[in-house]
């Protein structure tokens, strides 16, 4: 044993857990988890275990602690740095939201005064940073699954909490996503009251007396003017196929999909520009900060495009140029499929793709012979006989 070893205060299998999260061995932390009595203990730095696994963005190890009663509080290091502030640094969002839905602080400040939030922002993990300034935690949404005054029923069934939390705190903005949540998280029954829950949800958010969160409350607007958006479309959907009523319920979703996706011949969204413009035009508390923001921005000119301006005002500027791929049809950060053909667009799964071909196949052939002409060897020019000669003179000279 070393002298290190000796004067430490953790015992064998904790140091050995703490080993094995460094070397991001997870099987054999996991088989040492089994022999450990007390997941709540710190290293010579006072750092927990709980600390190690987010500083590690391990995702697994981190559950594993939770699960076992690891106290996300526990903090006995002089820097005040909590396990979010360390899954922010590690740029592991699904570790963050691991932590915000334990119940931990998004607010806490280190000793440098800064938030989890700011220290992801400082070093460029932005997805941490918007999962933790989109964060809504589940007890403030159980109010609108209760009954109130002479409700007959509550806003939200209680058995939609957990998909209600999940639309609600989800970061991606895209209308298309937004739609796409809607039905995968069983939604689209409770439409109207969901809208009329994010109404709600904004005007509250607003009317505080203390802690503003304009961010949130024109989220909550932008959600819920595209549900509106939704709704009128599911109308004009039953208007048109009420003879024959052959439609599935869900057909008008490919129907709102395929106008946010046509491109005009610019390739340009029209209907998504107009759209987020009167958004945000119509986002009821005139004299907040947020709403000035996008009405200048909206009215520059050369203004990037509504969808841009919206998401970063909601999730922030990202401080240097983006160079994240997204998926063409819902705006997902990172897809890993590509079209099979030209290889030049991105979507997050075939359902993506699908729904994206009636536009993409107007294109696909086109980009495809452009990737085979720039993958192509470039033919070389004439021999100039004249130079060569002067070269081989200089050479034998």
């Amino acid at each position: 044993m070393t002298e290190e070893n000796k004067n430490s205060q953790l015992d064998e299998v904790q140091r050995q857990l703490l080993d094995r999260l460094a070397k991001s061995d997870t099987s054999g932390f996991k088989q040492l988890l089994v022999g450990c009595r007390n997941v709540n203990f710190v290293d010579d730095n006072g750092m927990s275990c709980l600390a190690h696994a987010s500083f590690k963005g391990n995702r697994e190890a981190v559950q594993l602690l939770l699960d076992m009663g690891a106290d996300i509080n526990l903090n006995q290091h002089g820097a005040d740095y909590t396990p979010l502030h360390f899954a922010a640094l590690s740029g592991n969002a699904h570790v963050c939201r691991q932590l915000l839905d334990a119940g931990i602080r998004p607010g806490a400040i280190n000793s440098v005064q800064r938030t989890a939030a700011q220290m992801a922002a400082f070093v460029g993990n932005f997805a941490c940073v918007e999962t933790i300034n989109n964060y809504v935690t589940r007890s403030s949404l159980e109010y609108y699954t209760q009954l109130h005054g002479q409700q007959t029923e509550p806003q939200i069934p209680p058995s939609l909490l957990q998909s209600f939390h999940a639309f609600v705190t989800d970061i991606n903005l895209h209308p298309v996503r937004i739609a796409l949540n809607v039905q995968s998280l069983g939604l689209l029954r409770i439409l109207g009251n969901l809208r009329k829950t994010l109404a709600l949800m904004c005007e509250k958010e607003m009317q505080k007396s203390h802690d503003i969160n304009e961010l949130l409350a024109f989220k909550f607007h932008y959600q819920g003017w595209i549900l509106a958006e939704l709704i009128r479309c599911e109308e004009q959907f039953k208007a048109q196929h009420k003879e024959t009523g052959e439609a599935n319920k869900s057909d008008f979703l490919e129907m709102f999909v395929k106008r946010v996706l046509k491109e005009n011949k610019l390739g340009q969204l029209d209907y998504v520009e107009y759209t987020l413009r009167e958004c945000a035009r119509e986002f009821p508390v005139r004299e907040c900060t947020i709403f000035r923001q996008i009405a200048l921005q909206l009215g520059s000119k050369d203004a990037p495009p509504a969808l841009t301006i919206l998401r970063n005002a909601i999730n922030g500027m990202r401080g240097f140029v983006d160079e994240a791929s997204y998926c063409s049809t819902c705006g997902a950060e990172k897809p890993d499929k590509k079209c099979s053909k030209c290889k030049a667009v991105q979507y997050c799964d075939r359902e993506c793709q699908r729904l994206h071909w009636f536009m993409h196949k107007k294109s696909c052939a086109r980009l495809l012979a452009q990737s085979q002409f720039q993958s192509q060897p470039q033919a070389k020019g004439a021999i100039d006989t004249a130079e060569l000669r002067e070269e081989l003179a200089k050479l034998t000279a």
